[in-house]
């Protein structure tokens, strides 16, 4: 689902990751940091697809750069953090950047 994001400007986090194999937990987690995040203050919206073969685009979306740190040092979002680096992820990188224009077309979401 399209998030439904404020005029610009504000942050993206796009983490991307290529996952191992088998669920070990990971199912359960990810659902549980998306709700998470929802309760953070300055989160914005988050997309996210995975293929078959494990690939995944994770974007989440904040108002500052202060939210993103706060969400990054949450101690439940540590330990999924941790737990990605030792069972969930062969591979993962993570980029911030800055929002300044968007644009669409088709239903428009609600406004976050």
């Amino acid at each position: 689902m399209i998030a439904a994001t404020p005029e610009p400007p504000y942050l993206a986090v796009i983490f991307s990751s290529q996952r191992t194999d088998g669920d070990q937990g990971y199912g359960a987690m990810a659902e549980r940091m998306v709700e998470l995040a929802r309760t953070q203050p300055g989160f914005l919206g988050v997309e996210s697809a995975r293929d078959a073969e494990g690939f995944g685009i994770t974007v989440s979306y904040w108002k500052d750069e202060a939210s993103i740190a706060a969400w990054k040092a949450h101690a439940e979002h540590a330990v999924a953090q941790r737990l990605g680096r030792e069972r969930w992820y062969g591979a993962f990188h993570l980029r911030v950047c800055r929002v300044e224009r968007a644009s669409g077309s088709g239903s428009t979401p609600e406004r976050a």
